[in-house]
């Protein structure tokens, strides 16, 4: 291989060809090479170049809060198809990110894609095997008597996944997609163009896309922060060794995640004292989120995902069960304190961080035992929405690693309000539903099913829905209530509040009191089997 090439990001940009597969490294604003997609989109607008480039983001490229990321390239011409475990998002009254307006208007073929399964199409298209062979995602939207991950009409005509039989079961199978052209990002790339990420909140994966450009002849762009000397990175620090990458971008400003510079104990570089993250003031959503935390095992290896249950560690932190569990994002940390808001799919403190593509092995398989997610829909089979809903479907992103991550997960207990828009107040260790909303979250058909209540039932997962006035369990004759929060009344605030009929368990059970009072609850916590 020819010695690594220092390039500017304009220089590189100018090295992508007309029509090429492009596979881009990214969660959002956490590992985002921004510079060289804008250098990219720069000289499209200048030249009219590159055109027609297809690019896949196995999780996702860009945000609302200053990381374009795939915006930048969100051109009618430029871009012509796009895979993406999911797409920047943001707040419901913001005008939506140009790559949004190309899926709505269907400019372009949009594909959403379990992170999971795009990171096994590259590993296949590296080993030129021809495709992926997958349970994941079946009976949902992945599903291609579903709607088989197409976003819109474009996608909906040119399928990228089908329903095989092999050695007499159904399966899903994705055809390899090979990409010509990887952009990732790291720390520091040495002369020789060795990459290590001893400053990044994930390293994602890299690795996987390089490999699937590299021994398909493309060409490997790897943006960092800064260059050092030949024979100065220690081995076991190279995360992607040079013989893989082509060209070298440095782009010292580049954030470490959306809205932060660089945070020490996000690389694991320091570790945080546990009294210096904050704790969920006292209200609704905490009170959710506490008796989440009950269904917790001590010991335990817990996934967790946005929303409500994203506060759960610090509801352990304040009961004083911090490492009672291990908690595993879909970035790669393991263990530590994942962090929320822009900062989500990060974690401080943890004890490891390793590849995406692995850590979603361990998710596809079933291999950690539980997870804690949220809902915006659930239906009468007990399926679960998060990926779509109404008209601003920039709001909710899609899927990301929800498919993977629910395929075969042991136990999950999923979280959110009963209604949307209701107003709640607490009281003397009561919940009262002062005014109703007006957008029921219990409805007989999902807009989209992220998650199959049907095949939960047949896998014998455990279901667990957790809300402000009740809980409910998934069993095999439907979902069903078996507890009540205080304050609550059954027939009026729960039944009448759902558009299907739910069963109620012949011992129903009074959430505890203790959740709906400020002080701590006294967490107990089961222990593993």
């Amino acid at each position: 291989m020819a010695r690594t090439k220092v390039l500017s990001a304009s220089e590189a940009a100018r090295l992508i060809p007309d029509g090429a597969v492009v596979t881009v490294s990214s969660s959002s604003g956490l590992g985002c090479p921004d510079a060289v997609l804008a250098a990219i989109g720069a000289r499209f607008d200048a030249e009219g170049r590159p055109r027609n480039l297809t690019t896949l983001h196995p999780i996702a490229a860009g945000d609302m809060w200053g990381v374009k990321g795939i915006d930048h390239v969100a051109k009618p011409g430029c871009l012509r198809r796009v895979l993406a475990g999911s797409y920047p998002s943001g707040p419901s009254s913001a005008a939506p990110p140009a790559i949004w307006e190309m899926i709505s208007g269907n400019t372009i073929p949009a594909y959403n894609v379990p992170s999971g399964i795009l990171f096994d199409m590259h590993r296949e298209a590296a080993a030129k095997r021809p495709g992926v062979l997958t349970k994941v995602g079946m009976d949902t939207f992945v599903d291609p008597t579903r709607e088989g991950c197409a976003m819109n009409a474009k996608a909906v005509a040119e399928p990228i996944v089908s329903r095989v039989n092999f050695a007499g079961e159904d399966w899903l199978f994705f055809p390899s997609i090979v990409p010509q052209v990887a952009i990732i990002r790291a720390t520091t790339a040495d002369e020789r163009g060795n990459l290590s990420y001893e400053h990044e909140g994930g390293i994602l994966g890299p690795l996987d896309q390089a490999l699937s450009v590299r021994n398909n002849g493309g060409l490997v762009i790897a943006q960092v922060k800064r260059l050092a000397a030949a024979g100065t990175l220690r081995p076991h620090d190279v995360v992607v060794p040079g013989v893989l990458v082509d060209v070298i971008v440095v782009a010292p400003d580049q954030l470490q995640t959306t809205n932060t510079p660089y945070e020490p104990a996000i690389s694991g570089e320091i570790f945080r004292p546990i009294a210096s993250f904050e704790t969920p003031k006292f209200d609704v959503g905490k009170a959710i989120a506490r008796r989440v935390a009950m269904e917790l095992r001590e010991g335990d290896a817990v996934n967790i995902g946005f929303g409500i249950s994203a506060n759960v560690p610090r509801i352990l932190i304040e009961e004083g069960r911090h490492g009672a569990v291990t908690w595993v994002i879909e970035q790669g940390a393991i263990g530590g304190i994942p962090l929320l808001d822009f900062q989500f799919g990060c974690a401080s403190n943890a004890e490891a961080i390793v590849q995406s593509p692995h850590q979603f092995t361990y998710f596809q398989g079933g291999g950690f035992d539980m997870s804690l997610l949220s809902f915006l829909q659930i239906d009468r089979s007990g399926s679960v929405n998060v990926s779509k809903l109404g008209l601003r479907p920039h709001v909710t992103a899609g899927a990301g690693g929800f498919v993977d991550i629910t395929a075969r997960a042991k136990r999950i207990v999923f979280s959110g309000y009963f209604t949307a828009g209701a107003g709640l107040e607490i009281a003397d260790g009561s919940l009262r539903i002062a005014r109703e909303g007006k957008v029921r979250k219990l409805v007989n058909e999902v807009e989209q099913v992220s998650f199959s209540g049907r095949r939960a039932v047949a896998q014998g997962q455990e279901i667990v829905y957790v809300t402000e006035r009740c809980v409910l369990r998934l069993e095999p004759e439907g979902v069903t209530v078996v507890e009540i929060a205080p304050g609550v009344d059954l027939q009026r605030d729960v039944l009448a509040q759902s558009e299907f009929d739910l069963r109620v368990n012949g011992n129903l059970k009074l959430m505890p009191a203790a959740l709906f009072h400020p002080e701590p609850i006294g967490l107990e916590l089961r222990r593993a089997a």
